[in-house]
């Protein structure tokens, strides 16, 4: 059980006369976490900043049973409004039964977003928030436990991906070797190459990514699960043809070109024997002023892809959840 005194924390609102959200009761937790530069957590550093984030918890109808859950992580442009990623899978599996729990990995930190500067917060800083909102909501009571997954979007795609890295689980993951029941990964940046990172849970991790992403292109993530599937892991690659980055945010009907934002689809990074993160071409500490980084990229909803993603995610999890037709 949650201790009384998160409830007593957490902004409890009663959701009335809303079938079109399929949404009972939504729930707003604290979720103590920390923020670790990138070579720290790789190093298993577990001791960085402490900082206090926040998750939406949408629990999809009232009763005493416990639901699955999806968690969920944005991407650099933050939580996003109607429309957006978080937005529409949050309404689509509620939809289905399944509880939502939306992190907001930015605004405790003081970050509104990261789009024009990445490096304003280590990439795998999103994983150990998710790792501590596993153990919020496994205390849950009306959450299962054995039925969480993770879902996430570009930079919180990334963070979905290598969350399942068992050397990442080892250094902050959760309590009593709680793991996720999947790991879905939109559109993420495969482009770093880390150590043991073909070590990952069983558990299944699918990516969903689009063949003309030209912000985070596919062809590192084709890569990625080739080792994947090497080493014997439950891991798929489905890709979309034709579409963009950002796929499924109905959002962005009209493309947009992401003045200013960088983009590693040029680069080859590869995680050092001292944990920093390397330019392989220079062999020198990445920075995103490296030759390698460009700007630019295309964001762009394709209806037919979401159309078909949407029908995947359905079909996955309510294999992983075992989900009554």
């Amino acid at each position: 059980m949650i201790k009384q005194s998160a409830i007593a924390l957490a902004f409890l609102v009663a959701i009335v006369g809303s079938a079109a959200a399929q949404v009972a009761r939504l729930e707003v937790y604290p979720i103590a976490s920390v923020t670790l530069a990138d070579s720290e957590f790789l190093a298993g550093r577990s001791n960085g900043q402490s900082v206090t984030i926040a998750g939406e918890l949408r629990i999809p109808k009232a009763g005493a049973d416990r639901l699955p859950a999806v968690i969920l992580l944005h991407g650099a442009g933050g939580m996003g409004g109607v429309g957006g990623s978080i937005d529409e899978w949050s309404r689509a599996l509620n939809q289905l039964g399944i509880a939502t729990f939306a992190i907001d990995s930015f605004s405790a930190r003081g970050i509104v977003s990261t789009v024009a500067d990445q490096a304003r917060l280590g990439r795998l800083n999103m994983v150990a928030d998710a790792y501590r909102a596993l153990d919020l909501l496994a205390k849950h009571p009306r959450i299962d436990p054995n039925r969480i997954a993770v879902m996430g979007f570009s930079r919180g795609g990334q963070s979905a991906l290598y969350s399942a890295m068992n050397r990442l689980y080892g250094t902050l993951g959760p309590a009593n070797n709680l793991r996720f029941a999947a790991h879905i990964a939109f559109y993420p940046d495969c482009t770093t190459t880390y150590r043991g990172d073909t070590d990952v849970s069983d558990k299944p991790i699918r990516i969903l990514h689009g063949s003309s992403d030209n912000y985070n292109p596919v062809a590192p993530c084709r890569a990625y699960v080739e080792r994947l599937t090497g080493a014997h892991k439950d891991v798929k690659l489905i890709e979309f043809p034709d579409a963009y980055h950002v796929f499924d945010a109905p959002s962005l009907r009209t493309p947009l070109t992401l003045k200013g934002a960088a983009t590693t689809r040029r680069c080859q990074l590869v995680e050092a024997d001292d944990h920093q993160i390397l330019n392989h071409e220079t062999q020198k500490p990445f920075s995103y002023a490296d030759a390698c980084v460009e700007r630019d990229p295309t964001l762009a909803y394709n209806e037919a892809a979401s159309n078909q993603a949407h029908l995947f995610v359905r079909d996955f999890l309510s294999e992983v959840f075992q989900l009554q037709p």
